[in-house]
């Protein structure tokens, strides 16, 4: 079970079904979910799930975006939150996660995933930097302390 942080606020809840995982804790992992008040998916065990795989294409594509110039952090951080009702949008949330954190998943799913995961070279550059997002006061934006 792959809860997303903060546990008590998020209503996602991944039921990973491994390959030799019965229907019936499947099925008994989904109730629990159920009860919790979560919203239980159920996703294969594959280098990052769905969530995480899904996030850090999205985010990675966001980097890349501003790499070549195509908008700002905000504007395409805007274009996700206006136009697609995303509560942040991927860099902004990229920042709270932190650059070295989402560096380091990058590389993992590459490693096992392919090139479709490479991580950018800005993003390389920013970690290289110390610039990890809000708990270094800069990321794609300055925070005005590393907490927030």
């Amino acid at each position: 079970m792959h809860f997303f942080n903060p546990v008590p606020v998020m209503a996602l809840l991944e039921v990973v079904r491994g390959d030799d995982t019965g229907d019936e804790w499947v099925e008994l992992a989904v109730a629990l979910g159920g009860r919790m008040g979560k919203e239980p998916i159920v996703v294969r065990n594959s280098p990052g799930f769905a969530s995480s795989r899904l996030g850090i294409a999205f985010a990675l594509e966001a980097i890349r975006m501003v790499e070549e110039g195509v908008a700002s952090p905000d504007d395409i951080d805007q274009a996700m939150v206006l136009g697609y009702r995303h509560p942040m949008g991927p860099l902004r949330l990229t920042d709270l996660v932190g650059l070295d954190v989402r560096l380091g998943i990058a590389e993992y799913l590459a490693s096992t995933l392919g090139d479709r995961f490479d991580p950018p070279t800005l993003l390389k550059r920013m970690v290289e930097e110390g610039k990890l997002g809000r708990k270094s006061g800069e990321g794609f934006y300055r925070w005005d302390s590393p907490t927030g």
